[in-house]
């Protein structure tokens, strides 16, 4: 098949790589890519959340399939032009892609369809601050209500550092604040074409800068798969995914579909697990990075054939995807000064070491090739991503393979999956 995959970070390195794992001799084009993936596809340039250029490029092409990675094309309505002109299209279209665009429209399409989440205040304007935080209460959950690259939340007992994030977001639109949840993270998966929605594997991710959770928010700074506790709590995995399943994930999907703008892509739920309590922390509208990096390794059914089946509406009756019994730890390195002003150009070596290494590989989100050789050309630049039969195996391969690497001035934490097993 001939795919084209949107996008330039470690989630697209990870789906290229997934794919071509598949042995199918599909034709991939990733756009605009970045210098790790360009060793398993073809990279072309565009500016990703440009429609037309993306549909063009598509069309001269004569893509079969396109994969939206990010999630800026899919607000911007790349997905939309795709669909015009024909071309089947992983990724929702604009006014779906609301569920991540707009923290606003997801708590009212969950109020919609009863899904379990905290309460949230609308707040638009400085005046109206104090009383939504006297509302909410301490400790303090402000987010920006639009996209804001995983650095527009902050978490925080102290009301005048909560004052000032929001004041600060409110500068670029309405921001939410939301009632505190108590509780472990975990982000789960599901393709849907519409009407139909198919489960992948639980993942949890880190998004705290420092080792114990500590700095600032990111992007996320690494993640496992599966979660041995969350089996446990739930006497099987297979028992948490179908909870979210009927009471979320199906939910939304058919809230969505009866408004008139069917969620055909990747939903992304991003629950708080408190007991055997599941709520909703909010929606991606697209592949979370970095838990696309563990858990698509740990997939055995053929990402090709979801995808493409959800572009073209054939889900019904499909099998739930099934995954390998080993486990998948992901560490993120990253740029020093990330996230607020990352220094860029360092160069990075060690990598042929780190392919060496049995069950170990490096996924590229922000990379480039200059006269020198390799070079950082963002905040998050790398994920080394571990394999083994279980959790532990698979951290100490992973750190196996960051200690192989020369990056210098990095940033990574050393407690990625620490303890769980």
């Amino acid at each position: 098949m001939r795919i084209l995959i949107v996008g330039s970070g470690a989630r697209e390195h990870a789906i290229a790589r997934a794919l071509a794992a598949e042995g199918a001799g599909h034709d991939l084009v990733v756009a605009p890519g970045n210098a790790g993936i360009a060793e398993l596809a073809e990279v072309r340039p565009v500016q990703a959340t440009d429609p037309a250029a993306v549909s063009e490029l598509a069309l001269q092409l004569g893509s079969e399939l396109v994969v939206i990675g990010p999630e800026a094309p899919l607000v911007a309505g790349v997905a939309d032009a795709l669909r015009e002109r024909g071309v089947p299209v992983f990724g929702p279209a604009q006014e779906a892609a609301a569920l991540e665009g707009s923290k606003a429209f997801a708590k009212r399409i969950m109020a919609a369809a009863g899904v379990p989440t905290g309460r949230a205040v609308d707040v638009r304007t400085a005046a109206a601050l104090d009383d939504a935080l006297d509302t909410t209460g301490s400790p303090y959950v402000v987010k920006a209500d639009g996209l804001a690259a995983g650095k527009g939340v902050l978490v925080t007992e102290d009301r005048e550092a909560a004052r000032a994030h929001a004041l600060r977001w409110l500068e670029t639109g309405p921001v939410l604040l939301e009632e505190f949840l108590g509780g472990r993270e975990v982000s789960l998966f599901f393709v849907s074409d519409g009407s139909v929605a198919l489960p992948l594997s639980p993942a949890q991710d880190f998004k705290r800068l420092q080792d114990g959770d500590g700095g600032p928010n990111t992007g996320g700074m690494g993640a496992y798969s599966p979660l041995p506790w969350l089996a446990e709590a739930f006497g099987g995995e297979d028992r948490f995914v179908e909870q979210v399943q009927e009471t979320i994930a199906e939910p939304v999907i058919a809230q969505l579909a009866a408004e008139g703008t069917p969620f055909i892509g990747l939903l992304y739920c991003g629950l708080v697990v408190d007991g055997t309590s599941i709520k909703v922390i909010e929606f991606n509208a697209r592949f979370g990075d970095p838990e696309t990096q563990v858990v698509l390794p740990r997939l055995a059914s053929p990402l090709s054939g979801l995808l493409h089946g959800a572009a073209i509406g054939v889900l019904a009756g499909v099998d739930a995807p099934a995954f390998r019994p080993e486990a998948a730890v992901g560490v993120v390195l990253a740029s020093a000064g990330y996230p607020d002003e990352p220094e860029l150009g360092a160069p990075i070596g060690g990598l042929d070491e780190v392919a060496a290494l049995p069950g170990v590989h490096v996924d590229h989100a922000a990379t480039a090739l200059d006269e020198a050789g390799l070079v950082a050309t963002g905040g998050r630049v790398l994920t080394v991503v571990g394999l083994g039969t279980g959790v532990e195996a698979a951290r100490a391969a992973a750190y196996a393979g960051v200690d192989r690497i020369a990056f210098p001035g990095n940033q990574h934490r050393t407690d990625i999956a620490k303890g769980i097993g």
